[in-house]
């Protein structure tokens, strides 16, 4: 890693004109937590990196009727000691509670992990079930790009030169909904995925039927996957453990994991079933009230 310059950008023109400026040997800092490290193993050469963290649209964190504001850069910790939001977006808690370890959650933020598109990212997938928006701010004024359009490979997401994300924008999601995230990992703690599953659903007044859900999976494709079928099947049906076990197979088959050195594709597609009935019950309590 050779030397290069490091900038504390203070406001959105800033960012973009250095973004510009570098180009692709120039990278945002929203957290650290992954990106120095990765300049570090040699996956890009620098010649600037610049800090978000002093601009303030991107350290936003606001809930209200409407839904929720993300910043980019909003660490961890600020998402899960907010009751407000641990009550109305769970499976974004969920996820927040366990990127990396107490120290890492303290800078590294959902917005990096975003922005990372790694296939097996913990934080992605919650968005993805709750419908987020991506807010981009360029040369161009801000655009915005569904979470499920924005990873677009392995470690490459959909932004363009002098493009940086600004923020997520979550809806408010509506009455008697819930949502839950878990991943399966070989440590108790500090792992990468080897499978991740999210989940959100909305059940009617009495709690007894579904009325849409949405399923998410993570690390069993080049991307996060949206397993659309496998939430549209339960659309206006009843909860029961026989509905339940049918989407879990619908997302088996949306899954399309790998052979590597954390997990065989096979254990990675059991997992997948598992945890998605799991999510899914999770889910359902809360929506009901109970947890």
């Amino acid at each position: 890693m050779h030397p290069f310059q490091y900038v504390a950008a203070k406001d959105v023109q800033e960012v973009v004109s250095l973004l510009e400026q570098y180009g692709d040997r120039a990278r945002c800092m929203a957290g650290g937590t992954d990106v120095i490290v990765q300049a570090r193993g040699g996956r890009f050469d620098l010649d600037a990196m610049v800090d978000i963290k002093a601009v303030p649209e991107v350290m936003e964190l606001t809930l209200n009727g409407a839904g929720l504001r993300l910043g980019a850069a909003t660490p961890c910790y600020r998402v899960y000691e907010d009751d407000k939001l641990r009550a109305t977006y769970a499976g974004i808690v969920d996820a927040a509670s366990i990127i990396g370890g107490i120290q890492i959650q303290s800078r590294a933020s959902i917005g990096g992990n975003l922005c990372n598109a790694s296939p097996s990212a913990d934080g992605i997938g919650p968005l993805m079930v709750h419908n987020a928006v991506a807010v981009v701010a360029g040369p161009k004024g801000t655009r915005e790009v569904p979470v499920d359009a924005f990873c677009v490979a392995p470690g490459k997401n959909a932004m363009t030169k002098g493009e940086f994300l600004l923020r997520m924008e979550v809806p408010a999601p509506a009455a008697h909904s819930g949502s839950a995230y878990q991943r399966f990992i070989p440590r108790n703690e500090m792992d990468i995925a080897v499978v991740g599953v999210a989940v959100a659903v909305t059940l009617d007044a009495k709690g007894e039927t579904i009325q849409s859900a949405r399923i998410a999976l993570a690390a069993v494709g080049p991307t996060p996957i949206l397993a659309k079928a496998a939430g549209d099947s339960l659309a206006g049906k009843p909860v029961t453990p026989e509905n339940i076990q049918s989407a879990a197979d619908l997302a088996i088959v949306a899954a399309s994991p790998i052979d590597d050195m954390r997990g065989t594709a096979d254990q990675r597609r059991h997992l997948v079933g598992v945890l998605t009935k799991r999510m899914l019950t999770k889910a359902i309590e809360r929506a009901r009230g109970a947890a």
